[in-house]
């Protein structure tokens, strides 16, 4: 009786944040038919059950990772996503990508690590007061290039080794990403709609990826799981899995 009730109760919010929203019909993907219930004025709608079904079963995978020292990296580059997305990432502690993806971010790791380490010697620099000893033309440059660094590499900066799972917002807006993750075979947790295969994460969270009330609640939701199983995780084990 209780399990149905907290179902009922995170089905009643999944609906009150309008995660059962798809896409029309014809920007369907062959792979999320199984989860499309129906559709209402032109715009298909997911099975709220199976959507509830989905997120447990990525929040049970994330957890894991979490209480064992793993990394979950957050991407979403699209503008409704970008805040959540940042949020979430920061209060657990978690690498965040919440612009354009780079190429070669995960593929390339030792090169984008060393340009994140360029970013926090120099800001360490100015916090110091060190770039004094430079002319103003100099510092001016430098200012320029933190800007630079910072906002294609701020997020990563957690970021010491290659990340356990990533957890993506639109799988299709951010194939690259997903393609980077499946070369090095980094399980991918996806909120994803209609328009996006299914067939290319490990984890698929069928709903509304264009609402920024809808990607904050999945966010918050992987946050939860996140923030869960640190607190479970065995010191030890997660020590050895950081080392």
């Amino acid at each position: 009786m209780i399990k149905e009730k907290v179902k009922d109760e995170k089905i009643e919010k999944l609906f009150s944040v309008g995660a059962h929203f798809g896409l029309i019909r014809s920007r369907r993907h062959p792979t999320a038919t199984p989860f499309i219930f129906g559709s209402k004025n032109k715009i298909e709608i997911f099975d709220l059950e199976k959507v509830s079904a989905s997120l447990l079963k990525a929040k049970d995978f994330i957890k894991k990772i979490a209480s064992e020292g793993g990394l979950v990296l957050f991407v979403g580059g699209k503008k409704e996503a970008r805040g959540a997305v940042e949020d979430g990432a920061k209060k657990t502690g978690m690498p965040y990508v919440a612009d354009r993806w780079l190429g070669g971010t995960l593929t390339n790791f030792d090169q984008i690590r060393k340009r994140v380490l360029r970013l926090d010697d120099l800001t360490s620099q100015k916090e110091k007061g060190e770039l004094a000893k430079y002319t103003k033309k100099e510092r001016l440059l430098i200012d320029r290039e933190i800007a630079t660094l910072n906002k294609l590499f701020s997020g990563l900066s957690p970021m010491t080794r290659l990340p356990k799972v990533i957890f993506v917002i639109d799988s299709k807006h951010e194939i690259t990403a997903v393609r980077e993750a499946k070369k090095l075979s980094i399980p991918i947790v996806s909120l994803s709609s209609s328009d996006c295969d299914f067939w290319e994460v490990e984890y698929p969270i069928p709903g509304n990826d264009s609402s920024k009330t809808s990607i904050r609640f999945f966010v918050d939701e992987i946050t939860e799981a996140i923030e869960q199983g640190k607190k479970s995780s065995n010191p030890v084990k997660s020590e050895a899995t950081t080392s």
